[in-house]
């Protein structure tokens, strides 16, 4: 239990202060390869369907020692195989009895398999898995997001040969808009990570309605204009054309950046994007 709890707590923290995440492919082509990727295992529930002869076609349980048992060729170990691994393999088992027989195998359910559900969840830990399990689904089981969810999920997935694949997935494509390609299928053994927002200041002072700190969430962090408008807009006396931004880098040295807000919002310059920390000062017209 120590162990696991390790685990949750590494895997939230290195999410949480932004480590290098491998960056995901696009959702399309990791789609195939998680659905494909599934690996039976005991008590899944099976579906065989053999093209010609429609009397072998049944459901059967794998075993807790990882087989089954099929007529014609009796008990035989699963454990491990995709399952178009083990269409391929019945069909070659079935050929002594059927010419040229083609076998399909669909897993009916997926018993006994869990994946791990961290971070900005309200229940983190451990889901179990029963039959197709989607993300959302998941979610769900883990009591659903809480407040403190950024703007992104991560699923990890380790293969049989040892490497592993992310994906991220963006909340409000899943959540409000509904986008079916990213409520993807989990597997045994996936790590799904709610990334953990948090507050972070931004000071704005000077010829502003609200002046003082901007407390936002760091995956919200406004721009220019987004932040002046948060603190009440301009007063009359703001000198627009003037704004300045200071920023300090990691080494405290400060710079500072002048902002046209009239160019901006007549869009004939982009916004500029605050980062944690920026001080926004307006300036007087007078000075």
């Amino acid at each position: 239990m120590k162990h696991q709890t390790a685990i949750i707590t590494g895997a939230i923290l290195f999410l949480w202060w932004g480590s290098s995440v491998v960056p995901a492919q696009d959702v399309a082509e990791q789609t195939e390869r998680f659905v494909t990727a599934y690996r039976i295992g005991p008590k899944d529930l099976l579906g065989i369907e053999v093209r010609e002869d429609a009397k072998l076609n049944t459901e059967v349980r794998v075993s807790e020692q990882g087989k089954i048992n099929l007529a014609y060729i009796n008990e035989i170990y699963v454990e491990g195989l995709t399952a178009a691994e083990l269409g391929n393999k019945l069909a070659e088992l079935y050929s002594p009895y059927l010419r040229d027989p083609h076998v399909a195998v669909t897993i009916k359910e997926r018993q006994s398999k869990q994946v791990s559900i961290l971070g900005a969840v309200t229940k983190p830990g451990f889901v179990q898995l029963f039959g197709r399990t989607t993300l959302l689904e998941a979610i769900t089981a883990a009591g659903g997001l809480t407040r403190e969810a950024a703007r992104e999920i991560i699923i990890i997935r380790t293969f049989p040969d040892g490497t592993t694949n992310n994906i991220k997935i963006p909340i409000d494509d899943l959540m409000l808009r509904g986008d079916p390609k990213y409520n993807l299928p989990l597997e045994a053994g996936d790590s799904v990570i709610v990334q953990i927002d948090r507050t972070v200041i931004i000071y704005i002072y000077g010829q502003v309605k609200s002046p003082g700190a901007l407390a936002v969430l760091q995956s919200r962090i406004p721009t220019v204009t987004q932040a002046i408008a948060q603190a009440g807009g301009f007063t009359d006396r703001a000198a627009k054309r003037r704004v300045v931004v200071t920023r300090k880098d990691e080494n405290g040295r400060e710079k500072t950046f002048n902002i046209n807000v009239v160019r901006i919002q007549n869009n004939r310059i982009e916004d500029f994007q605050l980062r944690e920390g920026d001080t926004v000062f307006v300036p007087d017209t007078i000075f």
